[in-house]
């Protein structure tokens, strides 16, 4: 069975699903579109032209109209919104399958999960509108719904957007890219130290009864209003709120659901590396999976499986996270600008160490919002220079970390938490004082994990890092331009490359240099030949 499944709304993408097996999934921010962009007539064309055959079912997630709040297909909300038929579709017939918004979390959370044989799972779906746990049995049906807090990744990106200067009073969605800066900035403060205003203040955002459109103004008696991002009532208040959400959700887990079942996690809140810490450390739940497009990026997908357990299926799906585009080779750098040699992981060890970041790009993009290794940018680890470095690279704010990058064999070596995790989804605490560079103000990181099965080409060059330093870690922070998805073909990586100063490309097996003046075209750089 072939399933093309559609999310419409933000973060727009189509995931493809044949006999429970995930082909792609394509994300119409990739590319470099705007970042949470809906879905493009792009999108739709690259899915048509991998399709050897018509679909089977077309799925599509249920979602609101803008304004008017009408349903698209199933609508937003409902454990039990589906709704199925038939339609044609480019002149042939094929079933129709929709479900809400919410199931597609659902069915994301326990459809990629890693199989198991448990009589209930306990899935957490929290993100902008829904905070609910739901305990499903083995037929992937949702036996009961426990309500939490509605609007929870609303409420927690309004923080940021509450204490920005440039944010307006009146009429607008809170600043999607806020929740992740909030993040960041959490880390630089203590809840202990919020005063009696700074509770009130984030007291009064999470009992508003919502924070969609940012109600700033009715706030502009809080010492949060316009205090500015980086103030310290701002990082004490985001400490504070990140402290807050979880608890009423971790007080609710202990007195209303099963001890020792698995908990899966889905919804934009599944990002927040401190709160998926915070869970596996709550030692209420047997295990703890978050998919790495946790976000709405998965949300086809959970759709898809949604429309597979329709038809039967509820088995948890075969799938990758290396599931997008391949790289497009669409012009050939430069020659005169350019040098091109093979690959060669011990050079390009020495070649980090000197302090140079190469943009590295192997095989097919990464689903979900994270770089892991296909579409990075990589440096040396031990400088907090090149942290700063690799913020002015991406033109962010200096005050956001860099995740590393690790082979799973120097976890014990480099942090005391040495559980493997693929999809940089927990932080951990740094052990190695040779990770300046990835080391935030508290002394965690958010790092991936890597084996030679996972990702042989990025694990090879760990292991050449770790032949000269004796430890396989490097920064990896995601190869794309602000507020854009990842670059997807070498026009744009020249350009970008060109534009911020980065010297070196690696695309497959194929190493690119930037001649310098004393460069000779046709040689490598530094004067050597490809040997």
């Amino acid at each position: 069975m072939l399933i093309m499944a559609i999310k419409p709304g933000h973060d727009g993408s189509i995931a493809v699903v044949e006999d429970g097996r995930l082909l792609w999934c394509l994300e119409s921010e990739k590319d470099t579109f705007p970042r949470y962009a809906q879905l493009t007539p792009t999108t739709l064309l690259e899915a048509a032209q991998r399709l050897d055959r018509m679909p089977d079912v077309v799925a599509l997630g249920g979602w609101a109209k803008p304004r008017t709040g009408g349903a698209i297909g199933a609508g937003y909300a409902g454990v039990s919104a589906v709704q199925r038929g038939k339609m044609r579709f480019f002149g042939a017939d094929v079933d129709y399958f929709t479900s809400s918004h919410e199931r597609s979390h659902i069915m994301t959370a326990v459809g990629m999960a890693p199989p198991g044989d448990e009589e209930l799972s306990t899935v957490l779906v929290w993100e902008g509108v829904v905070g609910s746990f739901y305990l499903v049995d083995r037929n992937w049906q949702v036996v009961r719904t426990v309500p939490v807090l509605p609007h929870p990744g609303d409420r927690y990106a309004f923080l940021f957007s509450l204490a920005d200067p440039t944010f307006p009073d009146h009429g607008q969605t809170p600043r999607t890219d806020g929740s992740g800066k909030l993040m960041a900035l959490a880390a630089f403060a203590d809840a202990k130290d919020a005063d009696a205003d700074i509770e009130a203040a984030v007291d009064r955002i999470l009992a508003a009864p919502t924070v969609n459109p940012a109600p700033k103004a009715d706030f502009a008696d809080t010492v949060l209003y316009n205090a500015g991002v980086q103030s310290k009532a701002a990082k004490t208040a985001a400490a504070l709120l990140t402290k807050r959400i979880f608890d009423l959700f971790a007080e609710v887990a202990l007195r209303e659901l099963p001890a020792g079942t698995p908990l899966r996690i889905s919804g934009g809140c599944g990002l927040n590396c401190d709160w998926n810490a915070a869970w596996r450390e709550l030692g209420h739940f047997s295990s703890v999976f978050v998919p790495p497009c946790t976000s709405d990026s998965g949300s086809a997908i959970g759709t898809a499986i949604d429309a597979l357990a329709h038809h039967g299926r509820t088995t948890p799906i075969d799938w990758s996270v290396y599931a997008g585009l391949d790289f497009v080779n669409d012009t050939r750098p430069d020659p005169q600008r350019w040098r091109d040699r093979h690959r060669d992981d011990h050079a390009l060890a020495e070649t980090l160490a000197a302090g140079r970041v190469v943009a590295w790009v192997q095989g097919r993009w990464e689903i979900g919002p994270r770089a892991l290794g296909n579409r990075s940018l990589l440096a040396e680890a031990s400088s907090a220079a090149t942290r700063d470095r690799l913020n002015d690279i991406k033109q962010r704010e200096s005050y956001r970390p860099i995740a590393p990058v690790c082979r799973e064999e120097d976890l014990a070596e480099a942090f005391i938490e040495d559980f493997p995790d693929p999809y940089m989804l927990y932080f951990r605490r740094v052990r190695s004082p040779k990770l300046a560079a990835v080391t935030h103000v508290d002394g965690s990181a958010r790092a991936q994990s890597v084996t030679a099965a996972s990702n042989p080409p990025l694990h090879e060059l760990l292991s050449a890092v770790a032949d000269r330093t004796g430890l396989g870690v490097l920064c990896n922070t995601s190869l794309n331009h602000l507020r854009r998805g990842f670059i997807n073909r070498m026009s744009d990586l020249v350009a970008y490359c060109e534009d911020r100063g980065i010297d070196d490309m690696v695309v497959g097996e194929r190493w690119y240099t930037r001649l310098t003046a004393g460069d000779a075209p046709g040689t490598p750089a530094g004067g050597h030949h490809d040997g």
